[in-house]
């Protein structure tokens, strides 16, 4: 038998198929019929009255969101915020100037220990022709 707390609530409960307790899959549940039936109602809302107009947290509806349980093709105004600068994006998790300056952190990281790289090897040469030179000496 497989126990865990629930990482909502915080009560003991059997992990199944569901990462939080059967309450707060209740609760869940709720929320996501409160959002669907107030987006059938109002669809040129925005993600904040969406969540002011039902109580269901930004974050819980962008999880619907990126979970594929709500579709925003048709709603031109609803998007969610980047994960890094919350910039409201309509797709992937992170906005297109986050996305490249990721790369291009990446892309520096890589280029600094190639160079360092090229410096031990060179610093080892160097090491390598100074020995050298000792045993010519010799």
């Amino acid at each position: 038998m497989n126990v865990a707390n629930c990482p909502r609530c915080g009560k003991i409960f059997v992990k199944g198929f569901n990462e939080v307790c059967p309450n707060c899959v209740k609760d869940l549940e709720q929320q996501y019929e409160k959002c669907l039936k107030y987006l059938r109602e109002n669809k040129g809302t925005t993600i904040n009255d969406l969540s002011e107009a039902t109580g269901v947290a930004v974050k819980q509806i962008t999880k619907f969101i990126r979970d594929g349980r709500i579709s925003i093709m048709h709603a031109p105004n609803m998007s969610y915020p980047c994960e890094v600068c919350g910039t409201l994006i309509r797709e992937n998790t992170i906005c297109e100037s986050c996305r490249l300056k990721l790369s291009k952190d990446v892309r520096n990281n890589n280029e600094d220990e190639q160079r360092r790289e090229d410096q031990r090897k060179r610093e080892s040469k160097v090491t390598y022709n100074i020995q050298d030179r000792l045993k010519e000496k010799r």
